[in-house]
């Protein structure tokens, strides 16, 4: 269902302009993604407008209240509304991909920990978590908040601490060759949360201002809500059936 509604969402993001591979257009992302600013400055609102620089006209991403800029944009959703919405966007076709990959290989095991309505309310909770703290971290930030990224990353944190002796079977590709390498979740989740980690604080050093960008942060939020309280939300009952043996492995 999830899975689903992403892929749906993301079909009708580039209904009105933007492409299939390359995404939605620069005003769908602005006015349906979660903009820190606008969630900082209630009542203020974002839009694209074009600056002129260097004898070229250079689109960015402009907001009320801020220095130099006046008037008002064309309406727009209601702020709040877009913590929702951008949880189910995407900025593109690899994009997407790659999160519904990841839902998928480690999604049903959260899920039959928790059952299909925990595992949905931690899934929402987890992107939202995900999003307060990219917004903590860059609270004047011009540049939209998309994708799952942010609940998946809940997911992980969760089978990480579900699962810690499962295995993943992960195809590798070495040059020209390729092979598949058993890999312990425990090292390939944790070597994903450093790398998170990593960029993230690097990101800090030398942000890339408002045109957008990967929500490092978010990733981290989510990663450490689900380490945290994935035990809440799954059942005593499934646990102790399960025994929180490794699941089947998963491939990757």
């Amino acid at each position: 269902m999830l899975v689903a509604i992403n892929v749906v969402v993301y079909l009708l993001e580039i209904r009105h302009g933007g492409s299939f591979f390359g995404g939605p257009s620069d005003s769908v992302t602005v006015h349906y993604g979660a903009i820190p600013y606008e969630l900082t400055h209630p009542g203020k609102h974002c839009d694209v407008v074009g600056v002129a620089q260097g004898g070229e006209v250079v689109r960015t991403v402009a907001c009320q209240g801020m220095q130099g800029v006046s008037g008002s944009p064309p309406s727009q959703p209601a702020t709040w509304t877009t913590v929702f919405s951008s949880m189910f966007m995407h900025g593109s076709f690899l994009h997407i991909f790659g999160n519904m990959l990841f839902l998928v290989i480690f999604g049903p095991n959260v899920e039959d920990a928790t059952g299909r309505l925990r595992y949905l309310g931690f899934y929402l909770l987890g992107g939202l978590v995900a999003l307060a703290a990219q917004v903590l971290v860059g609270p004047d930030s011009t540049a939209s908040t998309l994708g799952a990224s942010g609940a998946i990353a809940a997911v992980l944190g969760g089978y990480l601490l579900l699962y810690p002796r499962a295995r993943v079977l992960t195809l590798v590709f070495i040059v020209f060759f390729a092979t598949i390498v058993e890999v312990p979740a425990v090292l390939l989740l944790g070597f994903w949360f450093l790398e998170q980690l990593y960029f993230g604080t690097s990101g800090l050093a030398s942000p890339i201002g408002g045109g957008g960008g990967v929500a490092y942060f978010a990733h981290i939020g989510g990663f450490v809500f689900g380490l945290a309280l994935i035990r809440l939300f799954a059942s005593r009952d499934r646990r102790s059936a399960k025994g929180l043996q490794p699941p089947p492995r998963a491939v990757y």
